[in-house]
């Protein structure tokens, strides 16, 4: 479990930005991952915010990313493998609802919680 909260700020110019809160160690840069299809994105930038507290983030969105479908972004601690926020991109025919979103998520979250417990279990044995 985490004390981190992270709070869109925008999502612009290919760019998700947000705010990150609640970072214990004050001048220590968090470890904030980002996946999409369970690949490890590496355009993310973590800087110091107003405070020593607070950290901003961006995710600059790969251009693989852009394509039909539905490609869902999972941000995550990387210290704790905690989700911390989640984005998704529709691209090519509009989807009914959002169920292709929903559905997606619920992929991303999965093969998260399936590295977890196999983590889980290599760590037990």
């Amino acid at each position: 479990m985490t004390d981190l909260i992270l709070t869109k700020t925008r999502f612009r110019n290919g760019k998700w930005e947000g705010r990150l809160e609640g970072v214990q160690d004050t001048g220590v840069r968090p470890d904030i991952r980002v996946t999409l299809n369970d690949r490890q994105v590496t355009s993310v930038e973590v800087s110091e915010g107003d405070t020593t507290k607070i950290w901003n983030v961006i995710v600059t969105i790969p251009s693989e990313a852009i394509a039909d479908g539905v490609q869902t972004f999972l941000i995550f601690d990387g210290d704790s493998d905690t989700k911390l926020a989640d984005f998704s991109l529709i691209g090519g025919e509009p989807a009914a609802d959002n169920l292709l979103a929903e559905v997606s998520l619920l992929r991303a979250e999965l093969d998260m919680l399936k590295r977890a417990f196999r983590r889980h279990c290599l760590e037990t044995m």
